[in-house]
């Protein structure tokens, strides 16, 4: 192709507005309806906040691509029912997410209605809704809210509500505990021990966990092919992708520039089973480390495929590991198929991903039941053959490692990490877990939670 051409060709692409790979408006919209129905439903059902909260904390400081878009768009809440609706495009269109009992909300597709809800998967239809939370396994607990004895572990606390570890944070809890004792609960005011937050990518422990459980009952092998159908001709190179590749976010699957983009999944309505299993190979399985939220939503998607029934696989988290431990005040969202989407879409409270923390402490056993693997603590902390940049932690079994590179930490930190400032940070050698969550604001400098936890423990 010769040089004028080049330009001519060029030229035209400018002339017609052509730009690659970029949203149209009215799928923006769609992102930004979808987003505002997903977490005002989840908000409200799960955590049984106000719309005026809603707005404060879910709504505001985020994603900057529809950030000003959901300003400007108003939810339908039904409360008799259990849904929300928000309309899009002048009123043309809507997108609405619905609740379910224990499985939260769930993002219908576009072009959906309130009466489509019916063809969801509801295995806990009828299920009562949780009690407050009864403070077990600690036999001791700190008052909540209650000002601390330790003087300087007091004026850590403090500072974690204010600025002083990021300038975008935004604290709503801070919980210390040990197997035994909550050393120390403080939360943001409307706030409580049974207020359920999203977990953003700290769902991706969760989720390693889920798979541990799963590996304890024998439905699922770490060394074996994850076994996706949509792999299953004999030419896919990706039938060689492990359970163990996903888990060390080393699937070598094209997850474009950014791994974490999945807005089709998060907030377009969008399947786990036509987004991330449709993505072709780039480099060899196990050659390279990328973060990616497929790969732990494809490490799902492999158990699901182990089931005989998606009712019999929505049940088996709960069943297998978060009614075990009295994680009563947790759910996990799903698409509309019934595919996990356990990347991002948990919603907790702070004691509830405390109790995960201490079952970890604790190699995997609860009141004499052995719900993890024997050794999974060692196997989640141990770092996966390809690892992050230097300047970042390492990396395990979907979990991340403090180790030599943040010489002021243990050794053997390890924590679950996500988007605003949520965090689960495990020493099994202080027995000690630390649970800071937040709503820090997109684009400014999140909460450290490498320099908070280093406080603490010099507090204590």
């Amino acid at each position: 192709m010769n040089k004028t051409l080049k330009i001519t060709l060029a030229s035209m692409l400018l002339a017609t507005g052509y730009t690659q790979a970029e949203e149209t408006e009215t799928t923006l919209n769609a992102y930004a309806a979808g987003y505002t129905a997903g977490f005002t439903c989840s908000a409200i059902f799960n955590a049984n906040k106000s719309m005026a909260q809603v707005r404060e904390h879910e709504l505001s400081g985020i994603y900057s691509l529809i950030a000003e878009r959901v300003k400007g768009m108003t939810p339908e809440v039904d409360k008799e029912n259990n849904w929300v609706r928000v309309p899009y495009d002048e009123g043309r269109r809507e997108r609405i997410s619905v609740w379910r009992s224990k499985l939260g909300c769930v993002d219908l597709p576009v072009g959906a209605t309130v009466d489509d809800a019916k063809f969801l998967a509801d295995p806990f239809r009828g299920d009562k809704a949780a009690n407050k939370d009864s403070g077990a396994p600690w036999g001791k607990r700190a008052e909540v809210n209650a000002t601390s004895d330790n003087a300087q572990l007091e004026s850590v606390l403090k500072q974690a509500f204010t600025k002083k570890y990021g300038s975008g944070s935004r604290t709503s809890a801070v919980l210390i505990v040990t197997p035994d004792e909550i050393i120390a609960e403080r939360y943001l005011e409307g706030f409580s021990p049974e207020t359920a937050q999203r977990t953003w990518s700290v769902a991706k422990s969760i989720g390693a966990s889920v798979i541990g459980a799963a590996i304890q009952q024998n439905k699922i092998e770490l060394d074996a092919p994850a076994g996706i159908s949509n792999w299953a001709h004999p030419l896919d190179p990706r039938g060689h992708i492990t359970l163990e590749n996903l888990l060390h976010m080393a699937s070598g699957l094209d997850s474009n520039n950014a791994g974490n983009r999945t807005d089709r999944v998060y907030m377009g309505g969008g399947l786990v089973s036509d987004t991330a299993t449709e993505t072709a190979l780039e480099v060899a399985p196990g050659s390279r480390w990328k973060y990616a939220n497929n790969d732990t939503m494809l490490a799902l998607r492999a158990l699901h495929e182990r089931f005989d029934t998606t009712e019999e696989y929505l049940k088996f988290p709960y069943k297998a590991l978060l009614e075990k431990i009295g994680m009563q005040h947790t759910f996990v969202e799903t698409d509309w198929r019934g595919d996990f989407i356990l990347s991002s879409q948990v919603w907790t409270t702070s004691r509830d991903l405390a109790r995960l923390g201490v079952l970890h402490l604790q190699e995997g056993q609860w009141q004499g039941e052995q719900i993890l693997p024997e050794g999974w603590l060692d196997y989640i902390s141990m770092p996966a053959p390809a690892q992050p940049p230097e300047d970042a932690p390492g990396y395990g079994a979907q979990w991340w490692l403090y180790n030599e590179r943040f010489p002021e930490l243990p050794d053997d930190t390890i924590a679950a990490r996500g988007n605003r400032g949520q965090f689960l940070v495990v020493i099994p050698s202080k027995n000690l877990v630390v649970v800071r969550r937040g709503y820090d604001i997109a684009g400014e400098q999140g909460f450290n939670e490498h320099d908070f936890v280093r406080d603490v423990l010099k507090a204590l």
